[in-house]
């Protein structure tokens, strides 16, 4: 059996970076049920580390003097205690595009990870022998279109200053919001501050293009044992959605940001004991792809994840029309596109995914002359937007450049750099 032919579930056990160590019983459930919840579904990276580092959000500056990060009860917590209203839950800003396709061996996108294709022209048929996941980007698509735009123009662009960023000053800074005790060390392509053995709470702010940081807090787990004990049942309860948006809402605030600047929401999911919150930073009007991120627990703040380097303008770039954008679609040269599910069909859950049926024999042999099966998918496109996504550079920096999104007539969406050739480098480094 080959790895695309195994059930979903046992996809995502397999993938589960720690396989093979030893657990409590159902430990390994857990940690699918959340990585599954996290990404949508799909299978988790192998270093989830460094692949949090290389997605995480849109900041600016830590401040020097960032206050602590203090849990009031429950519920509460430090630094004014600033509350979500409506509007950070009901989101006002356009959806974000994102041109990055699937990591390599990844089962899905960032964003926040992009989602598997919809409909029955890229999904296999329950129980069919042999199947296949679908490949990502323009491959085997005929696109349609009417009635879009010829008019060409000019688009604000952006990118991430990291370097301006990345001292030790700025790192102790983060950690003393978040309580990591001890003294920045830089090694191994990353700041880190606090133990690396899991025994406390720990920062690590990787040398990419954005500056990204992940932090971890074991203590706060609901699946932490303590006085040593190897086994334990999970205990706590989960956070009310207002409680991880005031989290993270402050530690935005606490590096010196305006949380104002950004567009919240909060989820959990069924048989956990945390919640979670993302904090899309908002840029013309759009959600850039990059979000921040928490995981709250009663006890407090399990991780956390953001971007320390600071988004400046780079100037106004030239972009395609409407109608040109949408011919890169069939442009090999743009094949990195992908196709993401509708709004309704996100919430499915991984039990609803299509159920392989071993074969009980091999497959005919084919019949002389037999047609050449060569599946090509009729993609209708119905609406275009422009907006901005990120594109990573090969000397490791990132760009927030201008992007077509362009919806299809079954609700999903395909994306498009919309920059004109004039200002594109076609060069392999």
């Amino acid at each position: 059996m080959n790895d695309d032919q195994r059930d979903p579930m046992e996809r995502l056990r397999a993938a589960d970076p720690a396989a093979g160590v030893e657990a409590r019983d159902g430990f390994a459930d857990e940690v699918v049920a959340r990585a599954a919840a996290e990404t949508g579904g799909s299978a988790p990276v192998a270093d989830l580390t460094a692949e949090r580092a290389r997605r995480r959000p849109a900041w600016m500056p830590v401040a020097a003097a960032a206050a602590a990060i203090v849990v009031v009860g429950a519920v509460g917590y430090g630094i004014g205690s600033a509350t979500a209203g409506p509007a950070d839950l009901a989101g006002g800003a356009a959806p974000p595009i994102s041109l990055q396709g699937p990591p390599d061996g990844a089962a899905t996108e960032g964003g926040a990870m992009p989602e598997i294709a919809t409909g029955d022209r890229m999904m296999p048929e329950p129980g069919a022998q042999g199947m296949s996941w679908p490949s990502w980007g323009g491959g085997r698509n005929s696109f349609s279109a009417s009635g879009l735009s010829t008019s060409s123009g000019t688009a604000a662009a952006y990118g991430y200053d990291a370097r301006a960023a990345s001292d030790a000053d700025t790192v102790a800074a983060l950690a003393g919001a978040l309580g990591v005790e001890g003294a920045p060390e830089l090694a191994d392509g990353s700041w880190s501050v606090g133990p690396k053995d899991g025994t406390g709470p720990a920062l690590g702010v990787s040398l990419d293009g954005t500056l990204g940081f992940w932090y971890s807090d074991p203590t706060n787990s609901p699946w932490q044992c303590g006085d040593g004990a190897e086994t334990c049942e999970p205990t706590g309860e989960i956070p009310s959605e207002q409680a991880a948006i005031d989290a993270l809402r402050s530690l935005i605030e606490s590096t010196g940001r305006d949380a104002g600047a950004f567009e919240f929401a909060s989820e959990t999911w069924e048989g956990a004991l945390t919640r979670t919150a993302q904090a899309w930073p908002v840029v013309d009007g759009q959600r850039i792809d990059q979000a921040w991120g928490v995981e709250l627990s009663d006890r407090g703040i399990v991780s956390a994840s953001g971007m320390l380097a600071d988004l400046v303008e780079l100037g106004d770039y030239p972009v395609v029309s409407e109608q040109e954008a949408f011919e890169r679609l069939s442009d090999p040269r743009f094949a990195s596109t992908m196709i993401a599910l509708p709004a309704e069909a996100r919430d499915l859950p991984v039990t609803d995914m299509p159920e392989w049926v071993p074969p009980t024999e091999p497959p005919a042999a084919p019949e002389p002359g037999v047609a050449v099966s060569w599946p090509v998918n009729d993609v209708e496109i119905v609406e275009a937007r422009l907006g901005l996504a990120s594109q990573w550079q090969p000397d490791g920096s990132v760009l927030v450049v201008p992007a077509y999104e362009f919806t299809d007539a079954d609700g999903g969406t395909w994306s498009v750099i919309a920059v004109a050739e004039s200002s594109l480098d076609f060069s392999v480094e």
